[in-house]
């Protein structure tokens, strides 16, 4: 949980992210939203990956909850030939993002050892919805 000092959160960074797509009242400049340090070192695991990688694109957006903080959307965009995957999700849904050089693990909603988990490669995406995680 983040700490407050002289009114001003501690462990906060900003993000640059697209606007969320409205109407036409909403300017389609990048928006700034603050986020907790740790969904800052997500996106950068994420925006690192996907820039080496030629068949994937990483995206952030607002979210629908405008003004407030951790208000951010990612997505992972994969596309090869004709075959298009994404992957969307809140970015404070995320509780690791682990770079293995070759694959990008994705963990989610980790409970009493099992966990949702998205396994991103050069070739493709793989989803599990029901992960046992091993520690070794």
């Amino acid at each position: 949980m983040p700490s407050f000092r002289g009114g001003n959160r501690a462990d906060v960074a900003t993000l640059e992210v697209q606007p969320r797509p409205t109407p036409a009242e909403r300017a389609s400049t990048p928006v700034e939203v603050e986020v907790d340090e740790a969904l800052s070192v997500h996106a950068a695991t994420l925006e690192d990956w996907a820039a080496t990688r030629q068949s994937w694109e990483f995206t952030l957006r607002e979210g629908h909850d405008f003004g407030r903080a951790n208000n951010v959307e990612a997505e992972l965009l994969f596309v090869a030939g004709e075959q298009t995957s994404s992957l969307r999700f809140r970015l404070e849904q995320l509780e690791a993002a682990d770079d293995t050089g070759e694959e990008l693990v994705l963990r989610f909603e980790e409970r009493d050892g099992i966990a949702k988990v998205a396994i991103l490669t050069a070739n493709g995406l793989d989803v599990e919805l029901f992960h046992i995680l091993t520690f070794t």
